[in-house]
């Protein structure tokens, strides 16, 4: 009858398990206002992406067409450190998926053990030693059943947590790509600044030369000459001032490719390449092409499965414990049928009081809920800003670069007028020294223009997702776990 009985109540747990609910509200993506296009238009050219386009995936700075920018972002996901980190905090959090789904199983423990011990009072009764020897070979097994699916929406709740760690990976790896880009880009701007500035260094050397000639023949002042000198000397030192921001930025460059300092050289040269045309994706796209919006809206899935975790605490939990094994005073007859041993049975446990300690942290986990949908929405706005502003930025900078190119043009026509009336000994030195900062100063501007353009371009594409797409992060626990 005991035995029917144990079965009976082993069979009642396994039924209700196999019944289980899962507590806690399902998750539904949250809502958010999606405008039907973009404020700001972009360039001429540029028109809204298509499924058929040729978008690069992945390798977005290819697009650029420069070979050299190619080489060094191809190290960025091999060897930058940052990346290494998030990298392994993913494998971390998909660490966590398996370890919470090791709550659906049953925990089986097995040991052996001798226990030798002594009673006095044994001694007296018996007239024996009254030192006993016991040997055993115990086999625990316990299975919490996942009745109300407490188990189940951990499970849920890391693997959310697992996806959006995956989603941070390729969020820095976009991050430090772009950064990288930019650096480059600069440094490159850089380069064409000290070319503009040894070029004026040289004219202002002949204009030196010629100021010091018409002195001589007593044409022009001393104090043109000390212009001309002064102004000769100013331009050296600012052609080596460059020389600090380009060192810091192949500094720079080279630790996002994972590199000290002295492992990486890059040759002096210009901006070689235009802004590319990038197709732009509407605005409902950014939520699948942002690997910071996909992260967001994990984590609201993760925050909803923890309301799930707190409200299971609310209904008792069900166990079924097992034990069984071998037990002698002799070790030679441990494992003889007759020295066998086991106890099987389910447990229920409730919580009939807590001082509303569950209450408070179903609370806690709601408004966790609310403040991730909070994160997430504002996520999607902050990628409506982003594309936005450098739509514009491109859009006005195109404009701007035409106008610099004919005030280029009118400063040095302006200059080239005004050396001819000093050689003529119509205008003062002062004029010429004022049409020649005039000049320089509209050149490097029309320099900064570009690097502006080429850093506008690529945080457009950083702003776009860099061509990642929301199919490339895990869907499933089984792919979080692979």
């Amino acid at each position: 009858m005991k035995r029917i009985t144990i079965k009976t109540m082993t069979i009642g747990a396994l039924a209700l398990a196999a019944a289980a609910c899962t507590v806690g509200p399902q998750y539904k993506k949250p809502s958010t206002e999606m405008p039907a296009g973009f404020k700001e238009q972009p360039p001429a050219g540029w028109k809204t992406a298509q499924p058929s386009d040729s978008m690069k995936r992945g390798a977005w700075w290819e697009l650029f067409g420069d070979p050299a920018l190619n080489a060094l972002e191809e190290q960025v996901s091999v060897s930058n450190q940052t990346l290494a980190q998030a990298e392994a905090q993913f494998r971390g959090a998909r660490a966590a998926v398996a370890a919470a789904r090791a709550g659906l199983f049953p925990t089986v423990t097995a040991g052996a053990q001798a226990t030798r011990s002594y009673s006095g009072a044994a001694r007296s009764a018996s007239g024996q030693s009254g030192t006993t020897t016991v040997y055993q070979v115990p086999v625990d097994f316990t299975y919490e059943a996942d009745v109300w699916g407490r188990v189940r929406r951990t499970i849920e709740e890391n693997a959310a947590n697992a996806q959006a760690s995956a989603a941070d990976v390729e969020t820095i790896r976009l991050s430090l790509q772009a950064e990288l880009a930019v650096d480059y880009f600069q440094l490159h701007g850089l380069d064409e600044q000290k070319r503009l500035l040894d070029t004026t260094v040289t004219d202002y050397e002949t204009a030196l030369k010629i100021t010091g000639n018409r002195h001589d023949q007593g044409v022009a002042s001393g104090a043109d000459v000390a212009e001309a000198q002064t102004q000769l000397e100013t331009a050296r030192a600012q052609a080596i001032d460059l020389g600090v921001s380009r060192t810091q930025l192949e500094h720079a460059i080279a630790i996002l490719t994972g590199k000290a300092p002295v492992d990486l050289t890059i040759p002096m040269g210009p901006i070689a390449v235009a802004p590319p045309v990038v197709p732009l994706a509407l605005p409902s796209e950014l939520l699948e092409r942002r690997p910071d919006i996909a992260a967001a809206e994990r984590r609201v899935a993760a925050a909803n499965a923890q309301i799930g975790v707190a409200t299971a605490a609310y209904y008792p939990n069900l166990s079924l414990n097992a034990s069984g094994g071998f037990a002698s005073s002799t070790l030679g007859t441990l494992f003889s049928l007759p020295n066998r041993f086991w106890s099987l049975g389910p447990q229920l446990l409730a919580t009939l009081f807590d001082g509303g300690l569950r209450r408070a942290q179903v609370a806690q986990a709601e408004a966790g809920y609310d403040a991730q949908v909070a994160a997430y929405r504002e996520s999607v706005l902050t990628a409506f800003q982003n594309v936005e502003d450098n739509l514009g930025a491109l859009r006005i900078l195109a404009d701007e670069s035409v106008q610099q190119t004919a005030a280029v043009n009118a400063a040095e026509k302006s200059l080239a007028l005004t050396r001819n009336r000093y050689s003529a000994g119509i205008a003062t030195y002062l004029e010429v020294i004022t049409a020649e900062n005039a000049a320089y100063a509209n050149q490097r501007t029309a320099v900064d223009l570009r690097v502006r353009q080429m850093t506008a371009s690529v945080n457009l594409i950083k702003a776009l997702g860099g061509g990642w797409s929301v199919a490339q992060m895990p869907q499933t626990v089984g792919a979080v776990t692979r």
